[in-house]
């Protein structure tokens, strides 16, 4: 699966914080159905990329410090520690076992790189403001 509940938690979470407003860890986690100890984790990962900025305190709260247009879905995931690659053969550095016993390139894995290349072109051309905003891309 290339969206894990902690990349959908996210998307969640830049939905709300797309208002442009400032939002404690309470109300994004009531207001999205989110468990706030996924919550947390997750704005660490958002805030450590420079996406929200996380304020603690009675005046704290989390608020975007990003363009939303600007970020791909590509970017989330890469940011959120997910794999997206489709087998374990797209990984950068696979050895290949088949490739090394039979000598020969294997049709499989050039066949799903193809694949893996439109997978990866689909993830970069969406932004995060399409998907959670509702408007159409432009």
């Amino acid at each position: 699966m290339i969206i894990t509940r902690e990349t959908d938690y996210a998307l969640r979470i830049l939905r709300t914080l797309g208002d442009g407003q400032r939002h404690t860890m309470k109300s994004l986690c009531q207001q999205e159905a989110i468990p706030q100890q996924f919550a947390y984790k997750i704005i660490a990962k958002l805030a450590k990329a420079g996406i929200v900025h996380n304020a603690r305190g009675s005046n704290g709260g989390c608020r975007l410090s990003y363009d939303l247009k600007e970020l791909s879905l590509y970017e989330l995931l890469e940011i959120m520690g997910e794999n997206y690659r489709i087998n374990a053969c797209m990984q950068p550095g696979y050895e290949c076992t088949w490739e090394k016993k039979c000598g020969t390139a294997c049709e499989i894995r050039r066949k799903l790189g193809k694949i893996q290349k439109h997978l990866y072109e689909e993830l970069a051309n969406h932004s995060i403001y399409f998907l959670v905003s509702g408007e159409t891309a432009t």
